[in-house]
């Protein structure tokens, strides 16, 4: 950057008023701010290219002052109007990519000392409060110039997910394939034709101890049990709740049979 007073020099054949010095300090502020500007009016001419620098012609209305500005990386533009009420003047600015306006008013007087409109040392007064009010007042509200989306790396939550011990892991979604059922022999198997009822498997809410799981080879009520049932008593493939122990061979209590509440009390 050139500087505010080189800048102040170059222009100051064409400053003439105080409010001509006023301008020139807030275009230095807004080059501060990353801002070069493109020309005067509200569209752009031929051969328009950024500089620090105000363009010819900045100075000729002195009632109100337009000037347009570009950020060094071509995201924003922005058009300034300094009108001109009494002694003071009011920055409109409007970014034309978003079509955001602001406004700031500044009393004239507060700034620039008008007797010494050829000293730059005298000219300007309260500089940090102009700078504060323009940045403030301007570049804040109308916010940063936007940057290109950058593909956010995974959160260390996210990586480390499924190394938690403790995470409950997600249910699986429904979907065709058929759920994994128990094996029939396996004795907690009870109720899964219920669960699946055309899926032609045992283990249903009746525990029938030819079907809990134990294997029970040669064993088919449907045939008859000699001096219990006759054949054909049972329909052949029904559950069949045994109401004694079945064969002769069966070694020990039936797996369903549990001793009664206190039955080892003798006064039972």
């Amino acid at each position: 950057m050139a500087g505010r007073e080189p800048l102040y020099a170059w222009a100051r054949p064409a400053i003439s008023c105080p409010q001509d010095a006023l301008v020139c300090g807030v275009h230095w502020e807004l080059v501060r701010h990353g801002y070069r500007c493109l020309g005067t009016g509200d569209q752009p001419g031929p051969d328009e290219r950024k500089s620090e620098l105000l363009p010819a012609g900045w100075e000729a209305n002195k009632e109100v002052y337009t000037l347009r500005y570009k950020s060094t990386d071509d995201a924003r533009e922005l058009l300034l109007k300094a009108i001109m009420v009494e002694d003071s003047m009011i920055l409109n600015v409007m970014d034309r990519g978003s079509q955001k306006v602001t406004d700031v008013t500044l009393a004239v007087a507060d700034y620039i000392n008008s007797e010494h409109l050829d000293d730059f040392h005298k000219v300007y007064k309260n500089t940090e409060d102009l700078r504060t009010r323009i940045a403030s007042g301007i570049i804040a509200p109308l916010g940063a110039p936007p940057e290109k989306a950058k593909k956010e790396p995974e959160s260390k939550k996210d990586l480390q997910q499924d190394d938690d011990p403790l995470r409950i892991p997600p249910r699986q979604p429904a979907g065709p394939r058929a759920p994994s059922w128990p094996s029939p022999v396996n004795p907690f198997a009870v109720g899964g034709a219920d669960l699946d009822p055309l899926g032609g498997r045992s283990g249903g809410m009746i525990v029938d101890p030819l079907r809990s799981g134990f294997r029970q080879p040669g064993i088919d009520p449907s045939s008859g049990i000699p001096g219990r049932l006759p054949p054909g008593a049972v329909p052949p493939g029904a559950r069949f709740d045994p109401f004694s122990p079945l064969g002769a061979g069966r070694s020990g209590p039936d797996p369903d049979h549990l001793p009664p509440p206190g039955y080892d009390d003798m006064f039972m």
